[in-house]
């Protein structure tokens, strides 16, 4: 499969590796709506326990993590979000205190576009 729920951005990604570096391997959750809104937050892998409710977007794997990074979304935000595609950004200026990146004075955060009718149609022959 060539389309992809989710990705991550050049600044993300450099973001990413650095925390990586800090935290060891990582994970994203996104939920819908509670402490910083909507959201990405990042944990220490397994930080965050998923349940039978959450959705699994994909894998982000960034050149100089060894570990792909498993991004998670709530079953209810999932509903909203399916029919666009997800890039993983960094901006200045604090997130949650939950999240990783914090610290750092930075924030991670969602940009979105729609899927094209080719590549839902290739999403929807998958998941059958």
């Amino acid at each position: 499969m060539s389309t992809e729920r989710v990705d991550v951005s050049d600044a993300a990604a450099g973001m990413l590796r650095q925390l990586t570096e800090q935290h060891g391997p990582l994970m994203f959750h996104q939920s819908g709506g509670c402490c910083d809104g909507s959201s990405p937050m990042c944990y220490p892998d397994g930080d965050f326990k998923t349940g039978n409710s959450d959705v699994h977007l994909g894998d982000l794997t960034i050149d100089g993590i060894d570990k792909p990074i498993n991004f998670w979304m709530s079953e209810s935000q999932f509903e909203y979000w399916s029919h666009t595609h997800l890039t993983v950004d960094l901006v200045k200026g604090r997130g949650s205190g939950f999240s990783v990146e914090a610290p750092e004075g930075f924030r991670f955060m969602i940009r979105s576009r729609l899927f094209t009718e080719e590549e839902l149609a290739e999403l929807a022959a998958v998941s059958r």
